[in-house]
């Protein structure tokens, strides 16, 4: 399939948070992270916008009764960058995940606009 976006992970949050899951929740994070890259829609299934941020969104990965989320958002429309994740143990998104998470897109786009000064 073609990509119809380029996804990126900022640092290594991302990836720390995705080898400390077990094999079976890793392949189904990459199976989410596909639908994102190859999807020109995407299913609100797999990727949820969250309420009350500028642009930040929640990638939902589903396997049996247990749920992850990975924070990710987009930058100039065609890449979407990965910040961290958390397994889900309450029905609402803890409030210092989406704060930390909000916090890392500050600092990429701190960095980003000291790169271009």
């Amino acid at each position: 399939m073609e990509k119809v976006r380029e996804v990126v992970a900022y640092k290594d949050y991302f990836i720390n948070f995705l080898k400390n899951q077990p094999e079976k929740v890793q392949n189904k994070i990459y199976k989410v992270i596909e639908i994102i890259e190859t999807f020109e829609h995407i299913p609100e299934t797999y990727l949820k916008q969250i309420k009350g941020t500028k642009g930040l969104y929640e990638a939902r990965i589903r396997i049996g009764k247990n749920i992850w989320r990975v924070f990710c958002f987009f930058d100039k429309g065609r890449l979407v960058i990965l910040l961290t994740g958390f397994q889900k143990k309450t029905q609402k998104t803890p409030k210092k995940e989406i704060k930390k998470a909000e916090k890392l897109m500050q600092e990429y786009y701190n960095e980003k606009n000291r790169n271009y000064e």
